[in-house]
């Protein structure tokens, strides 16, 4: 019987009468129309790719797509295009977590997504599928997805949510300046998690809050009798940052201002309508703590850039180097 697959094809190869392992591949190429041998096959344990011509102990594996009525995708053109139907499984809802993380990734590294669909080499149609739709990428794709944003396939897929972030190696050459007022706002944006550390009979104590910015001011809300609420009546110090393990950079900011309980209904009415967040840790989280700033201040690691000879001394130093060989 004469072998057919299709791009993005699974090639599972077995050998049970000699015990050896079995192996799956993922077919990156077809060398005929018709979809018979050879194929350019991608191995995920290994992340290359070699020419096979299957021997009889090996099968081609197919997976079908889910029913069309619900399964909006594109019609497939291109070999990734084509692999989405085999490994992408559909499902209910928007850009899957990974999409989510891929997108966030890139943007933070100032990429577009022609530029790392190149460096994946895979089509930039496929990339925005990715992205954009609820999506499970083959392994073999998610290793070059995570070399090509100088990432892993482990943090692109999430794992590490339990560790505390910082973990990876410092940069070989960092760089630590201040942020001026301007980017430190720019840094708090809208919304988001942030601590605000708060002086208890126990002792000092930092609590993570969801936080917005309304005209100027950090604000969230809070259960009255929760150990955040106990910052209303003093100064108090509220600090968000954003460490980044794939690249070992981040930032850091840091308000320190009067924090009070918004007590106007126009104004409570006003805040809960223009809220972004809702409390994370859920509950009857009622009362408003509005923080001015009176300080702001902000810290961000960076690469340091490091000096490059000019072109026309290193074109010189290269010619010398050529002369002595």
């Amino acid at each position: 019987m004469v072998m057919h697959a299709q791009l993005g094809d699974q090639l599972v190869v077995e050998r049970p009468s000699t015990g050896a392992t079995r192996r799956d591949g993922e077919i990156d190429r077809l060398h005929h129309e018709d979809g018979t041998p050879p194929y350019d096959v991608r191995w995920p344990d290994t992340d290359q790719v070699t020419l096979v011509t299957p021997a009889p102990d090996a099968h081609v594996h197919h997976v079908e797509p889910g029913p069309a009525a619900t399964d909006q995708r594109p019609r497939p053109n291109t070999a990734e295009e084509k692999a989405a139907h085999v490994s992408d499984r559909p499902r209910a809802g928007h850009a899957s977590d990974i999409g989510r993380r891929l997108a966030a990734e890139r943007k933070r590294q100032g990429l577009t997504r022609s530029e790392t669909a190149r460096r994946a080499r895979m089509a930039p149609e496929y990339l925005a599928y990715l992205e954009e739709q609820p999506s499970d990428p083959s392994l073999a794709s998610l290793i070059r997805l995570a070399a090509a944003l100088g990432t892993s396939v482990a943090a692109l897929r999430g794992s590490g949510i339990d560790l505390p972030p910082g973990q990876a190696q410092a940069l070989l050459h960092p760089q630590l300046r201040e942020l001026d007022p301007d980017e430190c706002r720019a840094h708090l944006s809208t919304h988001g998690v942030g601590r605000v550390a708060v002086s208890t009979p126990d002792g000092p104590a930092v609590i993570p809050v969801n936080y917005d910015v309304v005209d100027g001011a950090i604000v969230f809300r809070t259960p009255p009798e929760s150990t955040a609420a106990s910052a209303v009546g003093r100064d108090v110090a509220f600090e968000v940052d954003r460490v980044d393990d794939a690249t070992s950079q981040g930032w850091s900011v840091l308000i320190v201002g009067p924090a009070r309980v918004v007590t106007d209904p126009d104004a409570v009415r006003r805040l809960t309508r223009r809220a972004y967040t809702k409390p994370w840790g859920g509950g009857k989280c009622h009362m408003w703590v509005s923080i001015q700033p009176k300080r702001i201040t902000g810290r961000r690691i960076t690469p340091s850039e490091i000096p490059r000879a000019p072109l026309s001394r290193r074109s010189s130093d290269t010619q010398r180097a050529v002369q002595r060989r």
